[in-house]
């Protein structure tokens, strides 16, 4: 009866004992939502919507320019140009240097890794311009420049401030 008694506490605490992807996710949205009602929920809204607006005509087109100040990771901040197409944002700075070395190797690009204080992101920027139009036309013909998949759902240009 004992062994069968321990058998049991055993089994219940090891199923018991990890985390599941909806614990997880239970606990991102309840954090999430504990964010926004810290914050104020209009707050937090106009927060998100102006993260997207930040949007500026270029040659007749309409291009995310984010201004922010960064660091480079991986370079000198003297070999960086003032705008920069960002085609990669992550939480982490092995996958952005993963990304960062296979744009390099594959495409040919002198991509960088900046983490940026406004974002607090991982982003690679792809191309390098001292000119903003020659990177917003990068961004609109990028299908023609990259093979790889853009890993934003929008490619921004980064103004270093």
């Amino acid at each position: 009866m004992k062994r069968l008694l321990y058998c049991m506490t055993l089994a219940l605490l090891l199923t018991a004992c990890y985390t599941t992807e909806e614990n997880y996710k239970a606990a991102y949205d309840k954090a999430k939502e504990r964010t926004r009602e810290n914050m104020g929920g209009t707050i937090y809204d106009m927060s998100q919507a102006e993260r997207v607006r930040a949007t500026e005509i270029i040659n007749g087109d309409s291009v995310r320019l984010l201004r922010s100040y960064f660091n480079v990771v991986d370079d000198k901040y003297e070999n960086t140009k003032k705008f920069g197409v960002v085609v990669a944002e992550f939480d982490q700075i092995l996958n952005a240097r993963s990304y960062r070395d296979r744009l390099k190797q594959n495409e040919g690009f002198q991509s960088y890794v900046v983490y940026t204080n406004r974002e607090k992101k991982y982003c690679v920027v792809a191309q390098a311009y001292d000119e903003k139009e020659p990177a917003a036309l990068f961004i609109r013909n990028i299908k023609q420049h990259m093979k790889m998949k853009v890993l934003v759902p929008r490619p921004y240009i980064l103004q270093r401030l």
